[in-house]
């Protein structure tokens, strides 16, 4: 649906002769796509094969069948067919050109419009759904309002963040801590996956709304494969002197694909599971009773890392997997960090640098 509503967005040329079709008041029906499939429930009507313009296939339309355009809308193939999908098809459509626009896209696989004579509608069914397209000026009032709600969720995730940052510093996060920021970032990334849709919807009407979701969304994806990779457990406590560097309370290391296996977890919880702390909880392998949100939790130090300029994903990695925890990275001294394969004397001293700013007080250094 997404891909058909791209070439149906304000400015593109199919656009242009649906808002055509729309204005005239004469309804239409139209196929985007010519394939063996659409042939076989075809029935009368011109084959033209002529070159596709705004202005011929609103003339076409003022016939009462329905308008075939090549796969690559760039031709028109056929005027005023009659279709005839599988009736025995599901229809919740109860006007004709609607209800031949469901059956059809459904039997074929190839994306219908419809244009409603009475109403002035004009709605695209595609991959078992239904979209009616809005007029740019609702769709630009659902995007300014969706801006300014993720704007005042933005600051809110902020303050979740800068007190897990502190508790992971101080030494006294809890699961309750991890499990607020992890649901603030998964609305967020919510709402810019509405945002998204929109502004593709929108065509040449969102560009600026494009720039405002990628300022909105900024690193949210990385924080958020972060504080999963921190905290995730997928294996029982970990013994302490088990593993050099662990900590007591610190759990072994997921792998990367256990990582992204839980955020597609996290991905696949429903938006009132984003309400409570439980559902988040359990996908992080987290203690999700009410009375064990307090739980102590120490982080393992792969959101912390990832906030120092210019430190790369390997050197992140390497320096986890030495130390183990947000403690143990800050016990160390540029010595210790020198010693870490891939970090050597240069970055050693700004790793220290700013792992001291951070255990002095100083808050995190902007990227």
């Amino acid at each position: 649906m997404r891909a058909v509503l791209r070439r149906l967005a304000p400015g593109t040329p199919l656009r242009d002769a649906l808002d055509r079709i729309r204005r005239s008041g004469t309804g239409g029906l139209l196929v985007l796509g010519n394939d063996p499939r659409v042939d076989a429930i075809c029935d009368g009507g011109m084959a033209l094969d002529v070159g596709f313009t705004p202005a011929r296939l609103r003339e076409l339309s003022k016939m009462d069948g329905a308008v075939v355009l090549s796969t690559d809308g760039r031709r028109i193939q056929r005027a005023n067919v009659h279709l005839v999908p599988d009736p025995t098809l599901p229809a919740v459509e109860t006007g004709t050109r609607h209800r031949a626009a469901e059956r059809t896209a459904l039997h074929t696989g190839v994306p219908t419009v419809a244009v409603s004579a009475s109403m002035t509608s004009v709605t695209v069914y595609a991959g078992g759904l239904a979209h009616m397209l809005a007029d740019p000026v609702v769709l630009l009032a659902r995007a300014d309002q969706t801006v300014a709600t993720m704007e005042r969720h933005g600051a809110r995730t902020d303050l979740a963040r800068a007190r897990l940052d502190r508790a992971e510093i101080g030494g006294y996060a809890s699961v309750r801590d991890v499990v607020t920021l992890a649901q603030r970032l998964l609305r967020l990334e919510r709402m810019g996956a509405e945002l998204a849709e929109l502004a593709e919807e929108m065509g040449e009407h969102g560009r600026q709304t494009a720039l405002q979701l990628e300022e909105l969304l900024a690193d949210t994806p990385d924080e958020l494969r972060g504080l999963v990779a921190d905290h995730l457990v997928v294996a029982p406590p970990a013994q302490p002197g088990a593993q050099p560097g662990t900590e007591p309370g610190v759990h072994p290391a997921p792998t990367p694909a256990e990582v992204s296996a839980a955020l597609e977890r996290l991905a696949a919880l429903a938006d009132a599971d984003l309400l409570v702390p439980g559902p988040v909880a359990r996908v992080l392998g987290l203690p999700a009773e009410p009375e064990d949100l307090d739980e102590h939790v120490v982080a393992r130090g792969h959101r912390l890392l990832a906030h120092i300029p210019r430190l790369r994903p390997a050197q992140v990695a390497t320096l986890v997997e030495r130390f183990g925890s947000v403690p143990a990275l800050l016990a160390a001294d540029q010595s210790d960090f020198a010693d870490v394969e891939g970090v050597g004397a240069l970055w050693s001293r700004h790793v220290s640098q700013w792992l001291t700013g951070l255990g002095s007080g100083g808050g995190r250094a902007g990227r």
